[in-house]
């Protein structure tokens, strides 16, 4: 792969003497008074200030974080300190969303989401739950309090929306990074129609979630048998929104060193490495959550209840009450009657006697320790021991460590259901043999644990080819260990596995961009075989001659000067929306779905429209591929607004969903004939691992900072666009001779 040139040096060893010379300086002024943040004291402020002293922050020449601190809280406070001057914005709203309180700046319409958060994380719950804590999770809370209130202690001219302060306990309602948890499998408008008893429409999302973009996530671990030099290594590619989160390092004296992304406002790095292992998490096709069908009754005492085993039971009665933003910017509240079965709170009716309750895992304390015991683990036997705490539920995790082990981990939180019922579609919540029966043991779940063929890999894909011909036996498991089955990337990953006998690093990541687009070898052929059929006499003979032709002379690789991948990709997209209904009726889905459900005339009908959309918006339809597939970040607003005259970058890559490893999902926006990617490699890296420590390469989307006046706003996104990985500075030598600063929390930039 193309190396992006080092760093100037003659900057660097300006900003070095520049930071020795300031260091007095910068002490001194982490001593200064600080602006009083909601209701906090003196002492506290005091307190915040000694500890700001115990941590180091050192920005690299990308801008990324290397923080150090005496302990892991102090670590704790430094990073999330780092975070907050990074993207505040995004921290604050990360916590107004999980916290349900996002009505308060946003308005009414978001009520239902604040609503469907708290039948969950009730702030009360959440305050016992801190206090039931371990005493070291406490202290690493109290940290993570503490560092944001100080951030905003010594920030004055920052304006929170509406969090003033944070307290310890408001980091449990978010204690699992992934994107997308499992309560937004909660339909809003279904909620809406049950508690306000009126009927609300879904939306086309809720309707045919196959719509959504795809999200997910590409993970790869080869052992050292199969690497060129010996050393395992590991692909870590989360595919999320963009800038959803930052990267940096967090070392303490305590053992803490770990390097990787970090959920906005989160303090563990969800995805990366320590010293010694490796980790990637990518979303699973498990079945994780359940609905329970209820009929509803009256308990012999005259209560509401619901029917269950001949019995009536009362139902759980709870009292939320929401403030919104009004239309006129005053404050108001709406108060909500909710209610829940021993499965969970109810969600949505049937009919006017049936309810559906919702299950999911509601874990917090857990799942926050596991979410940072896993960065300290140094070894799989470790690994595994955190992995027993049975906190994730939705993620499978590729491994990797120092001592040559790879592995392929199911999600760990999987409660046992029965063979007879199937939990796909909501279940007779009255019958006790259809209630869940405790969580499967970690040794009854699909794993892989260095597989004699050296490679293990998952892409949102089922574990039944994880290790190809060592992989597990779906016959093995219950059904609802996968409900995703395969996708178009899943070939696509076995082939690049498959094409060499060992990876070096820069192959793997070669292999990471790899530009086949699997899906086509499937779909084109019969778009080829139906254009082939039309009688003489049709129009669409002529008018779509030549786009057929650059179709069949394309080897179904995407690239900037690619007209077929325009082509491709916009067909192929609209083709979807067209039979998404009919495949929905008939439990398809993917390319699958595409190429036995649409007819021929859908299919040509579906491409002379794209034809003529893009002589209508381009005078032409030879459109390549990296001219109209784009980067553009205008500014550091969380809903992106794009503007096709302003600049931007192309793209090569394409969407996951016809089976590219490299993912950029990208559609046009109101106003723009250009189409924009707002989804896709937020992260990539490639970590080797050996007894001297880890050597690591990545790219984050953009840059580190969401202020455009900074450097590092956009210094990333020509090597995003291109799939050139930069060195990752992991050891302190490292780290030092690219320090572009260095301060304590509370010292200037």
């Amino acid at each position: 792969m193309p190396r992006h040139p080092a760093p100037r040096q003659s900057a660097h060893r300006f900003m070095k003497r520049l930071a020795g010379h300031l260091a007095p300086l910068l002490c001194a002024l982490a001593l200064l008074p600080l602006t009083a943040t909601a209701a906090s004291t003196e002492a506290e402020q005091q307190r915040w200030q000694q500890q700001a002293q115990r941590v180091q922050i050192t920005r690299d020449t990308w801008g990324i974080a290397h923080v150090h601190g005496r302990s892991d809280a102090d670590a704790v406070f430094g990073m999330i300190y780092a975070q907050a001057e990074d993207d505040f914005n995004r921290i604050e709203t990360n916590y107004l969303v999980n916290l349900g309180r996002l009505a308060e700046v946003e308005g009414e319409g978001q009520l239902w989401q604040d609503l469907r958060q708290r039948l969950y994380y009730d702030p009360v719950q959440l305050q016992a739950d801190y206090a039931a804590s371990p005493a070291w999770l406490k202290t690493l809370m109290n940290a993570w309090a503490d560092g944001l209130n100080y951030y905003l202690a010594t920030h004055p001219q920052v304006t929170p929306r509406l969090l003033t302060r944070f307290e310890p306990w408001m980091a449990l309602s978010f204690s699992e990074g992934s994107i997308g948890g499992d309560i937004e499998r909660i339909a809003l408008t279904q909620l809406q129609a049950f508690y306000e008893r009126k009927p609300v429409a879904m939306t086309l999302l809720e309707r045919e979630p196959q719509l959504r973009m795809p999200g997910g996530s590409n993970g790869i671990a080869i052992a050292p048998s199969h690497s060129a030099d010996g050393r395992a290594l590991l692909l870590i590619n989360p595919h999320t929104s963009y800038f959803f989160r930052s990267e940096l390092q967090m070392r303490s004296d305590e053992g803490l060193d770990t390097y990787g992304a970090v959920t906005w406002g989160q303090f563990f790095v969800y995805q990366g490495f320590n010293r010694h292992a490796g980790w990637m998490h990518t979303s699973s096709g498990v079945d994780n959550v359940d609905e329970f069908v209820v009929e509803t009754a009256t308990t012999p005492e005259g209560k509401p209840g619901y029917r269950y085993g001949g019995q009536v039971r009362a139902l759980q009665e709870k009292r939320i009450t929401l403030a919104y933003r009004g239309a006129d910017g005053a404050r108001a509240e709406r108060s909500f009657t909710t209610w829940a079965t021993h499965h969970g709170p109810i969600v949505r009716a049937q009919d006017q006697t049936h309810w559906v309750a919702f299950s999911m895992m509601y874990r917090p304390v857990q799942a926050l320790q596991q979410s940072f015991l896993r960065t300290k683990a140094a070894n799989l036997a470790e690994f595994m021991k955190t992995a027993g705490l049975q906190a994730n539920s939705s993620n499978d995790t590729l491994y990797a460590d120092a001592e040559g082990n790879t592995a392929y981990l199911h999600p760990q939180y999987v409660p046992v259901r029965h063979a007879r019922v199937d939990y796909r579609k909501p279940v007779d919540g009255s019958d006790p043999a259809t209630d869940l029966d405790g969580l499967h043991a970690l040794d009854t779940l699909p794993q892989v644990i260095n597989p004699r063929n050296g490679w293990v890999f998952n892409a949102n894909n089922w574990p039944w080819s994880a290790a190809g011909a060592d992989s597990p036996n779906a016959n093995d498991f219950p059904r609802y260990m996968d409900q995703a089955g395969e996708n178009a990337r899943a070939p696509h990953a076995i082939a690049v596995l498959q094409a060499r006998p060992s990876f070096t690093p820069q192959q793997l990541i070669q292999a990471a961009y790899d530009p086949w687009l699997p899906a086509f070898d499937t779909l084109l052929p019969l778009l080829r075989h139906d254009y082939a059929a039309l009688p003489e006499g049709d129009p669409r003979k002529a008018s779509l001659s030549g786009p057929i032709a650059s179709l069949a002379a394309w080897d179904h690789r995407w690239g900037l000067d690619s007209v077929p991948t325009t082509l491709a990709v916009t067909w192929a997209d609209a083709l979807l929306k067209e039979v998404t209904p009919l495949a929905r009726e008939r439990d398809r889905g993917g390319v699958d779905a595409m190429a036995t459900l649409a007819t021929p005339d859908q299919r040509l009908a579906v491409l002379q429209a794209v034809v003529d959309q893009l002589q209508r918006d381009f005078g032409r339809w030879q459109v390549p591929w990296g001219e109209i597939n784009r980067y553009q970040r205008n500014d550091g607003a969380i809903v992106q607004r794009f503007d096709d005259a302003r600049p931007s970058l192309p793209v090569p890559f394409t969407t996951s969903r016809w089976g590219s490893l490299a993912s950029a999902e990208s559609r046009t926006y109101p106003g723009t004939r250009l189409r924009y990617t707002t989804s896709g490699n937020s992260f990539v890296a490639v970590v080797a691992f050996g007894k001297d420590g880890p050597q690591a390469w990545a790219v984050s989307v953009g840059g580190e900072s969401s202020d455009p006046s900074s450097p590092h706003f956009a210094d990333q996104a020509p090597l995003h666009t291109t799939g050139r990985l930069r060195p990752v500075w992991f050891e302190q030598a490292d780290v030092q001779a690219h320090a572009e600063r260095s301060y304590h929390p509370g010292g200037s930039r």
